[in-house]
């Protein structure tokens, strides 16, 4: 049996950080380690705690400290801690902001329990999670500031690295890609491993958005 999947909420909302603490806790393999009502006392948790979460969910507005601000210090200072953000927010902006500071997911608090059950699973597996409103504001939104940035470098990617990163924009597992591939799952975690160093990417989250950045991928919606 695998391991159960280690969840902080972080919401000033204490009803409905209570009420998606016990709708989660339902789930035979998620478990609460934590709630904060606001990013500095997450921060104080996450040091104080010995026991760290796997994944934080995370609101943007919050007093005190915010979403975005405490994201930027988790993705330096706990950089192996997955950050899934639940927000009313649904502009555009707000989404790729929280996407290039290094939000793994991004979720409209009105969204089904089934889609964030299902979400933190596929976190958890993959290290992301973009549904197709995300997908489509990465288009529309990061990428068309490429052309302020100059047109990036992609040449130092080798042909079997631009094939893994194709398959990883299409959210497949590494278990997957190595069978489509006919390769080792160790292998296909090597080149991952490679194409976050060349591309100076945090996560794999950030390789999806450096590849349809780079038109590596084609994302359809």
């Amino acid at each position: 049996m695998n391991a159960a999947i280690k969840i902080a909420l972080v919401d000033d909302e204490v009803l409905f950080r209570k009420g998606i603490s016990f709708l989660l806790q339902r789930e035979d393999n998620i478990d609460i380690v934590f709630e904060a009502s606001n990013g500095e006392e997450l921060l104080s948790q996450l040091n104080d705690n010995e026991i760290k979460p796997d994944i934080i969910i995370m609101d943007l507005k919050m007093p005190i400290l915010n979403g975005v601000e405490a994201t930027k210090i988790i993705r330096k200072s706990f950089p192996e801690i997955k950050i899934i953000a639940l927000t009313s927010y649904d502009t555009k902006s707000f989404v790729a902001n929280m996407i290039q500071v290094g939000a793994v997911a991004y979720l409209i608090k009105n969204t089904t329990p089934k889609d964030l059950i299902y979400t933190i699973n596929q976190v958890a597996i993959k290290g992301f999670h973009y549904n197709e409103n995300v997908l489509r504001t990465i288009k529309e939104t990061i990428v068309s500031t490429k052309n302020s940035k100059g047109n990036l470098e992609t040449g130092f990617l080798s042909p079997r690295e631009i094939e893994i990163l194709q398959l990883i924009c299409q959210q497949k597992t590494t278990s997957e890609i190595a069978e489509h591939l006919y390769l080792s799952p160790r292998t296909v975690e090597g080149h991952r491993n490679n194409l976050l160093l060349k591309t100076e990417s945090r996560n794999i989250a950030g390789l999806v958005v450096y590849a349809i950045q780079n038109e590596i991928a084609v994302i359809t919606i």
